[in-house]
């Protein structure tokens, strides 16, 4: 007897991302791991063999990093990889300060004991992504454990604010998190956070936030005026 297969047993799933996310993804993390440079530049022929796609797709993912500041047209010698720029790393650093400062002190006057859990939670996984050498995950981590601490005080905005400057805080981080003791000082900046809300004391929290970006943009800014060589 021939059995009848379902509807839903037929159904071909949707990848959950299109090839055009897929190359984007690689190419972003290419970036931010250091594997390209600042000032390397990109060749379609050559990024194309490298994802494995065609150059429509691309160029698509070109213009979607430049429009992310990480890639800049740089007229007849094509696309590059952005050089970052130290006085805009220290508007990203100022911007980060005023409102990570204003959510944990938010997040202190609330004191959730869920969210000081998830914020546990993500800093544990710093740390683990740092014993592993695994700066991605450090990375990923880290967002995580911001994201929590607007969305939990309801500031969504805020947490808009900060998204769309990520890639390029992520391209500050993804030098800052590779330097000496940096995978020590970090996350205990990261833990005095977590106490001061612990403890519901909204003006230590704040003030633990800010010390981490000053941190953070002292680290920077030293990097910064470093030359910046390309490699190609």
């Amino acid at each position: 007897m021939t059995e009848t297969l379902s509807e839903n047993a037929m159904r071909v799933e949707r990848p959950s991302k299109t090839l055009r996310e897929l190359a984007l993804d690689k190419l972003r993390d290419a970036i931010l791991s250091g594997h390209f440079r600042p000032g390397d530049r990109l060749v379609e022929r050559d990024l194309c063999t490298q994802l494995g796609v065609s150059r429509t797709i691309v160029r698509e993912v070109l213009r979607h990093l430049e429009s992310e500041g990480l890639v800049t047209s740089a007229g007849s010698r094509g696309p590059m990889v952005a050089r970052l720029d130290a006085d805009e790393a220290r508007q990203i650093y100022e911007i980060r300060g005023a409102l990570e400062g204003m959510a944990a002190r938010l997040c202190a006057e609330r004191r959730d004991a869920q969210d000081i859990a998830a914020l546990e939670e993500a800093l544990a996984g710093i740390r683990n992504a740092y014993d592993g050498q695994d700066m991605a995950g450090v990375l990923a981590n880290t967002t995580a454990f911001y994201q929590r601490l607007f969305n939990s005080v309801g500031r969504h905005v805020a947490w808009g604010v900060v998204s769309l400057l990520t890639v390029r805080i992520n391209h500050l981080r993804s030098m800052t998190i590779k330097t000496e003791r940096r995978n020590v000082d970090g996350p205990a900046q990261m833990e005095k956070i977590i106490d001061a809300i612990r403890k519901g004391d909204g003006e230590a929290a704040e003030k633990a936030a800010r010390d981490h970006v000053k941190a953070a943009s002292a680290i920077a800014e030293a990097l910064l005026q470093e030359p910046q060589i390309s490699t190609s």
